[in-house]
């Protein structure tokens, strides 16, 4: 079985955001960039399937400009057998990347699917749905444990719902979006990432698999959350409850 994953590169999770001064969208120039952390948990678990026997190939899909290349050998080095860019120099919205990736699975035909929950620039969470949709095949979103039977050629998933935890059975092929509580990714280790350099990319442009880049989407404007405002020292309980009594209103 082969295992298809979807990466997105983002701003880093511990970068400081800033807004442009246009409020058009936010800084990325000389910026630090990597892959989504759902990506990476995705990929992981991609890669814990194929050790376990399960599958014998991982793919690893990206879409963008020339540099989201970088994330898909950081993918490479963490273990992926080999990548698939779609170059795009436009903004993708989650439609578009799912009409791209139904695409990519038409000519490659995994066995499954893999795709991080949300990427966390936009919080879109809805490319794994939508996909899944336009596929018509199964989906289980929100993963925190994926067990696999390849004889029977199903799929368990534990989801995390806001009741708790729901166990569904997936038939394959299927696709999953996995949950932060699924595994914990691994690092690419030196001799990984030298070998990740003559692993093979294949570059596709939107107009080699017929599909439309655009956006039925318009960013009117970016801003930051208001600040918060400091906090006030109280000398006693009672001037405690006099402020949420008369001031919060919340006794």
């Amino acid at each position: 079985m082969k295992i298809m994953v979807a990466v997105k590169r983002v701003v880093d999770y511990a970068v400081r955001i800033r807004v442009k001064p246009d409020k058009s969208g936010v800084e990325t120039q000389n910026v630090k960039m990597s892959m989504n952390p759902f990506c990476e948990i995705a990929l992981e678990e991609a890669l814990k399937i194929k050790e376990a026997g399960l599958a014998k190939e991982v793919v690893a899909v990206t879409m963008g400009p020339a540099n989201c290349v970088d994330t898909l050998r950081t993918g490479l080095a963490m273990g992926a057998d080999r990548g698939i860019h779609v170059e795009a120099a436009r903004e993708l919205v989650p439609l578009t990347v799912a009409k791209v990736l139904k695409r990519l699975v038409e000519v490659e035909n995994p066995g499954l699917l893999i795709l991080g929950k949300q990427a966390i620039d936009d919080d879109c969470n809805q490319t794994g749905q939508m996909i899944a949709g336009l596929l018509g095949w199964p989906q289980g979103t929100f993963a925190s444990k994926v067990v696999l039977d390849k004889e029977k050629q199903v799929a368990t998933v534990d989801r995390e719902v806001d009741g708790g935890l729901e166990t569904i059975c997936l038939d394959l092929p299927a696709v999953i979006t996995t949950d932060l509580r699924l595994n914990q990714p691994r690092y690419a280790t030196l001799p990984n990432i030298m070998k990740a350099k003559s692993k093979p990319i294949k570059k596709y442009t939107s107009e080699e698999l017929n599909v439309e880049i655009k956006s039925d989407l318009e960013i009117v404007q970016v801003t930051e959350p208001p600040k918060r405002k400091a906090g006030v020292i109280l000398s006693s309980v009672d001037e405690l409850i006099d402020k949420l009594k008369n001031e919060a209103h919340v006794i």
